[in-house]
């Protein structure tokens, strides 16, 4: 391939000898494999568990808990290819990196690019939500913080607005909000309101992570092993409060409610692939990357569905349209102890997540830095902590300022399309790579299941149900992204049984572009912009500066 390509790849070969040329003195090989499941589980197990599975559990009722499975399974299909290309690609820069190899630097930039925006979105709202645990805590304990430095000026004008209709009654939320808007001081005609602790928190992380991976990767160890014990207490003790007449009916708004809640479900799991950033800084990644990547997925992935089940068996999913569902149930029935522990837990807990998304995201910038395609600075290794100064610096503030101002449904509706996206690639990378027979090195490779006779026929089955429903051509006018799923569903049924893919990576490009569908105009809308804001900055500037083109 010409040097002058969009389409030059990196060789296996030429990755890890950069790696090594660029951090003689660089990064710090310190992480075990418990170390690495410890990220995982603390990326994993945060804003999603504390927060946003209540509005999931809203929306789709108690069979929410079916989609946390459907969507763990195909986190593990991933999972396995990620596993996989850190096996034999144990560098930093987590898919950027395997898309780099496999498919080519625009490929690479487009994933590297889309992941910026899903680090950083996903950070929004772990510190969102941390905010709000945090404000309920001092509240607990008779200390009250203004109301109009504790949320976003959007959130708290609409419900302002709203009592002002006098419509209806309204949630504890809206009339918290509305009075919040109501109290903020003026400046000029504009009212100031900010989510002060939202902000606050992200710097202090994000100094944390700049002082060390030795010193983050304690602080994560030791707040998973509160959050677990936190979470296990809430499942063991709301068990006994579970009303099965609540889990009637499962699925009140059917397969549409339950798929709705994918982008409050997915941006959840992305925190495995936080993971594979570390892979220059673990003792020995081939071995430990896909085993702490399986463990925290299997791991997290039990623990979503126990919880969705007790917090739907307690309440009325109807009820659970709150940003502190976990201490939300307790107090429903009562058990103002159990949701004053979990409180105060929540607040420690979700700090960890905080703590794995903002060490993620720099690395993938000094990674992209490192090839050339971002300025020079953003690899830049501070010469006494060994972390990539610069780009954590500029991480922190492009979190902290946003989740200032923003409310947290605004971010997660913007979480899962650029990381669906690299986890298609990541799938596909595998199957290039098994193709081109570059993976018989892999010191882990996915379990080989012969797909040549396997994806044809499940298309055709899978098309003669929605068929044989009545439903293939009303689902396509709802949504016209199916005939992109169809098609390429179409299309690997030709190339596996021309090429014996394994069924495993083909399952895993078909599930994640079948939840692709399901997201909504506006995670496209904004996916689509940021995407081609990437594309202006690479060809001004990573076109020609890329490490390839000299």
């Amino acid at each position: 391939m010409s040097d002058n390509s969009i389409f030059r790849r990196k060789s296996i070969n030429n990755v890890l000898q950069q790696s090594e040329d660029s951090h003689g003195g660089g990064l710090v090989k310190i992480l075990g494999v418990r170390d690495l499941t410890s990220f995982g589980i603390a990326a994993i197990i945060g804003a999603g568990i504390f927060s946003t599975i209540g509005r999931a559990s809203f929306e789709g009722g108690p069979a929410v808990s079916l989609l946390f499975v459907f969507v763990s399974i195909a986190c593990i299909f991933t999972a396995l290819c990620y596993a996989q290309f850190a096996s034999m690609v144990p560098v930093s820069g987590s898919a950027y990196t395997y898309a780099y190899v496999s498919f080519g630097e625009i490929f690479a930039w487009i994933i590297g690019w889309a992941l910026i925006l899903e680090y950083a979105v996903s950070n929004m709202v772990v510190a969102i939500s941390w905010s709000e645990y945090f404000v309920g805590m001092l509240h607990g304990f008779g200390i009250n913080f203004p109301d109009y430095l504790t949320i976003d000026y959007g959130t708290a004008h609409k419900a302002f607005l709203e009592t002002q209709a006098g419509a209806s009654k309204f949630t504890d939320s809206t009339l918290f909000a509305a009075k919040a808007y109501e109290h903020a001081p003026v400046l000029g005609s504009v009212k100031l309101l900010i989510d002060l602790p939202a902000g606050v928190i992200t710097m202090l992380v994000t100094s944390l992570v700049y002082v060390g991976m030795k010193e983050s990767r304690s602080a994560s160890n030791f707040l998973v092993v509160l959050k677990l014990v936190v979470i296990l207490m809430v499942i063991s003790v709301g068990a006994f409060y579970v009303k099965p007449e609540n889990w009637s009916p499962f699925a009140p708004n059917g397969a549409q409610g339950v798929l709705g809640g994918v982008a409050s479900v997915f941006f959840a799991f992305i925190g495995f692939d936080s993971i594979s950033t570390t892979a220059e800084e673990c003792k020995n990644p081939q071995r430990d990357l896909p085993r702490a990547m399986i463990y925290c997925l299997v791991i997290c992935a039990v623990l979503y569905v126990c919880i969705t089940l007790v917090l739907t068996g307690m309440v009325n999913y109807t009820e659970l349209k709150v940003d502190d569902p976990l201490a939300y149930v307790f107090q429903k029935i009562n058990f103002d102890f159990m949701a004053g522990i979990i409180s105060v837990s929540a607040v420690v807990a979700i700090t960890s997540a905080l703590l794995v998304y903002q060490m993620g995201q720099p690395r993938i910038w000094m990674a992209m830095s490192r090839d050339g395609l971002l300025w020079k600075r953003f690899s830049k290794i501070h010469p006494k902590f060994k972390t990539p100064s610069f780009a954590t610096i500029v991480t922190g503030f492009v979190v902290a300022v946003p989740s200032l101002f923003l409310d947290m449904g605004f971010f997660v509706d913007l979480t899962s399309v650029g990381t669906f996206f690299a986890f298609i690639l990541v799938c596909g990378g595998v199957l290039y790579l098994d193709y081109q027979g570059l993976s018989k090195d892999a010191k882990f490779k996915i379990p080989y299941l012969n797909g040549q006779f396997i994806v044809g026929p499940l298309l055709l089955v899978a098309i003669s149900f929605v068929i044989y429903n009545n439903t293939f051509f009303s689902e396509l006018e709802a949504k016209p992204l199916l005939a992109v799923f169809w098609l390429v569903w179409g299309i690997l049924s030709v190339l596996a049984y021309q090429h014996k893919f394994s069924i495993l990576p083909v399952l895993g490009i078909l599930t994640n572009l079948y939840l692709m569908t399901e997201l909504g105009v506006t995670n496209w809308t904004i996916f689509l912009i940021w995407l081609a804001i990437g594309l202006v900055i690479y060809f001004m500037y990573g076109y020609k500066n890329s490490k390839l083109a000299k």
